[in-house]
């Protein structure tokens, strides 16, 4: 039998992401989509013949196995609980909530409803990540960590919406730092810091040349964001294990738009340098490394088409909905990384000004 699912949100996301990916898998059924502006809702029905409804409450539990979430950041907790309430097993795209507090509600929301709660974030799904994991239990005690995302051009101004703290909850922090650190407990397991200290920027976010150039599709406002487009953090746990984070929508630093992971064992040190996201100004293929005693060899890792993480994690949705013990594990992620993200704007006590920097130290 397929998955039923109510797509919440048909904008970029919900309309390029996920709809052609539902739609293609075998395992699903889109049965509806759920979106407040009636030319999207138009625009789902003609695309798939089905009906598109503009608000949660003309959903019935008995109608869709899933509803799957893409709608902006901020509607993300509020519609959550509402489906969850509803009785309808809820998958969450990153960021699933904007603060701890979002977190506690959602993980209430859940435990009445008995239903379970998906997050999203599909980086960890990607084939390069998954070997790097499997890499990571052979390089003895892990010691440090480097997660890096930089784009030389990929601001997403898409509505205004992203680049406002309000409605987005902080800039790229929120966006590729999400990422980084649900791949970090991908390769590493949970983590619990006792040690922040972080920096942001905002150098390029209100320049419309540094828009990602994918996005082109959709209006610049002229409204100035408020969010940072560099974070620069520093983390370490009470075992000792230390974190470094960057992530920068803009930079002159590269010509192209590079992930790079690398992990420091008490024995040996593995790398993967990549571009995660939809990017067309990427690296030409992922390539992972490791260095035994001084010596490198590299581990050769199949290129993938951009965005098969996406597809690969609907396998993994259907497999969690499948396990009667899903209900409580996601929202435990999800407050890890929410948590960590709020330590790090705290410990960066830097204002929204294209001053420098200033850094300050903070315990999570």
């Amino acid at each position: 039998m397929r998955i039923r699912t109510v797509l919440v949100g048909f904008g970029w996301s919900g309309r390029e992401i996920w709809l052609p990916r539902l739609m293609a898998n075998g395992a699903y059924e889109v049965v509806a989509a759920v979106d407040p502006d009636p030319s999207r809702r138009e625009a789902f029905t003609a695309a798939t013949g089905r009906p598109a409804f503009g608000d949660v409450d003309a959903l019935r539990a008995e109608d869709a196995d899933l509803a799957l979430v893409a709608s902006p950041n901020h509607l993300h907790a509020a519609l959550a609980r509402r489906l969850l309430a509803r009785g309808l097993a809820t998958f969450v795209e990153k960021p699933v909530c904007l603060s701890s507090a979002e977190a506690d509600s959602l993980a209430e929301a859940e435990r009445a409803s008995g239903v379970p709660l998906l997050a999203g974030s599909a980086c960890r799904y990607r084939a390069d990540v998954r070997a790097l994991a499997g890499l990571a239990g052979e390089l003895g005690h892990l010691r440090h960590i480097d997660l890096v995302w930089e784009r030389a051009c990929g601001v997403p101004r898409s509505q205004g919406w992203f680049t406002s703290r309000a409605e987005a909850g902080g800039g790229v922090l929120f966006d590729l730092g999400w990422h980084l650190l649900d791949v970090l407990e991908s390769v590493a397991g949970p983590l619990a810091f006792v040690q922040a200290a972080a920096s942001t920027s905002y150098d390029h976010v209100n320049d419309p040349r540094w828009t990602a150039a994918w996005r082109h599709d959709q209006p610049v406002p002229d409204v100035e964001a408020d969010v940072e487009d560099t974070v620069r953090g520093f983390l370490v746990t009470g075992g000792g294990l230390s974190v470094g984070l960057r992530a920068s929508w803009a930079t002159h630093a590269v010509s192209h738009d590079v992930t790079e992971i690398r992990i420091e064992g008490s024995d040996d040190t593995a790398m993967l340098r990549s571009t995660f996201g939809f990017s067309p100004n990427r690296e030409p293929r992922p390539r992972l490394s490791v260095v035994r005693r001084g010596r490198a060899s590299e581990i050769v890792v199949p290129a993938e088409p951009i965005g098969a993480e996406y597809s690969r994690q609907l396998d993994g949705i259907r497999e969690h909905l499948a396990d009667p013990s899903a209900c409580g594990a996601a929202i435990a992620g999800v407050r890890r990384i929410v948590g960590t993200i709020e330590a790090l704007y705290a410990a960066s006590a830097t204002p929204l000004l294209p001053a420098g920097p200033v850094t300050t130290a903070a315990a999570v």
